[in-house]
């Protein structure tokens, strides 16, 4: 109905105004005062009307607008006590009050699924502001360091000094791993820290993991194999020795029982126990040089960080090889991509690196009909800088591959074991990766990964 529609109402007054205003003035103009009055009182009484009706719908509007700045969805507009006029207006209200109630209980309940899951996690998670209060903090994290209530991030610097001085030190791209005692117990976490905005406001995401058995049966395993590697190099010095001791011992004893007259002509025990002595000498030099190797393996220093441009880099690789190249008739190919492409690394650290995987490569294509060498860097699919070296060689058997990286573990006969660990380590120094690709037959691609 047209008289509904609050446009109506107002004509309606309006008229009744102008009404009472033309009868008011007609009155005064005859002389009738009475009157006249009385349409004046009429005509303040509607303007009094009018000026209520208009602003009816906007304290209805302010008391919704004001619910809405307190999220006050409760309320609820009675449109068959309200105006005709102004039922619509209640009718949109009550709406979007439906509306925000059911966004509210979407949130609500999604913020405790979302808390299930975290409790779930027996990784401790802990957010922060970047005055150090704590925002939000999991049960798992208060647990795992025996921690009643967190309430500021410094808290931490009284009870677990060691574990607060890691925290200060973490970035996104580092995750260390800080050893702590709680109740008596030493325990390893590994931190992981993701800073973000929330609302104009840098936070910081921390999650700390419990690795102690996980690093202890990593440890555990690396030393097994280590041992059976040293085991096996120790063995193959030590039976020689024991059987050539064992022989001098009876050509010792055949002397001081028979005399110089058990000489036979053109020999002499003593020149079998001069012989002796001399293997036993070069077995021995050979377990003083491995150990030499294991020390040196154990004890790599610090990388010193530069910008290194890896043109550079792979033409200095070549050169110093370029004798070996040109006597097996080794094409070596370059390509970087782009090529003012640089790494953040140790020059000396990185170049040994690609000394020992060329070298590898050197002798995986001596059989090859056309040997080549390819020395690739590009960036990959995550942005970060990746060096390559390939081979069209011999290939690495699959039953192999998960034993190169092994510290002396070696198939060459003269072969120290140690270039790929030691490669290995330095890239973990770097925080980068070196990953291997390799068809037996077809050759080997190496790939060094810097973050």
């Amino acid at each position: 109905m047209p008289f509904n529609r609050p446009s109506a109402g107002i004509l309606l007054r309006l008229v009744a105004l102008l009404a009472t205003l033309s009868g008011a003035g007609y009155w005064a103009l005859h002389g009738r005062a009475g009157w006249a009055v009385l349409a004046g009182l009429l005509l303040a009484a509607l303007t009094v009307e009018l000026a209520s009706y208009l602003s009816r719908g906007q304290r209805q509007l302010a008391d919704f607008l004001l619910a809405v700045q307190y999220r006050d969805f409760t309320q609820h507009f009675d449109p068959r006590q309200a105006p005709p006029g102004l039922r619509p207006l209640y009718a949109a209200f009550n709406q979007l009050n439906a509306t925000f109630r059911e966004l509210r209980a979407e949130k609500d309940a999604q913020f405790h699924y979302l808390q299930t899951i975290l409790a779930l996690l027996d990784t401790g998670l802990l957010a922060y502001d970047a005055t150090g209060q704590v925002e939000w903090v999991n049960d798992a994290f208060t647990q795992l360091l025996a921690l009643p209530y967190l309430n500021t991030l410094q808290a931490l610097q009284t009870r677990h000094t060691r574990l607060y001085a890691a925290i200060s030190r973490a970035t996104p791209h580092h995750s260390p791993v800080v050893e702590i005692t709680v109740n008596r117990q030493v325990l390893r976490l590994l931190l992981s820290v993701t800073r973000f905005k929330l609302r104009g406001r840098d936070v910081t995401l921390l999650a700390v993991k419990n690795v102690t058995h996980t690093l202890a049966s990593t440890e555990t395993d690396a030393w097994q194999k280590l041992l059976r590697v040293m085991t096996h190099e120790i063995m193959n010095s030590v039976t020689p020795i024991a059987s050539l001791a064992d022989t001098l011992r009876r050509h010792l004893a055949l002397i001081q029982t028979a005399g110089p007259s058990t000489e036979t002509p053109g020999s002499s025990p003593f020149d079998d126990v001069a012989a002796g002595l001399s293997i036993i000498q070069q077995r021995s030099e050979g377990l003083l040089r491995f150990a030499q190797v294991y020390r040196n393996f154990s004890t790599i220093a610090t990388p010193q960080l530069m910008r290194v441009p890896v043109q550079a880099l792979f033409q200095d690789a070549r050169t110093l090889l370029e004798k070996q190249f040109a006597q097996q008739h080794i094409r070596v190919v370059i390509t970087v991509h782009p090529a003012a492409l640089a790494v953040e690394a140790d020059r000396q650290l990185l170049e040994q690196v690609l000394i020992n995987l060329l070298l590898n490569a050197i002798r995986a294509v001596t059989a090859a009909p056309q040997p080549q060498i390819q020395l690739l860097a590009h960036l990959d699919e995550r942005e970060q800088v990746m060096l390559e070296v390939i081979d069209n060689g011999t290939g690495i058997a699959p039953d192999l591959l998960e034993s190169i990286f092994i510290p002396f573990f070696t198939t060459d006969p003269g072969g120290s074991g140690i270039g790929l660990s030691l490669a290995q380590q330095i890239m973990q120094l770097h925080h980068g990766s070196i990953h291997v690709h390799s068809e037996e037959g077809a050759g080997s691609r190496f790939q060094l990964r810097f973050p």
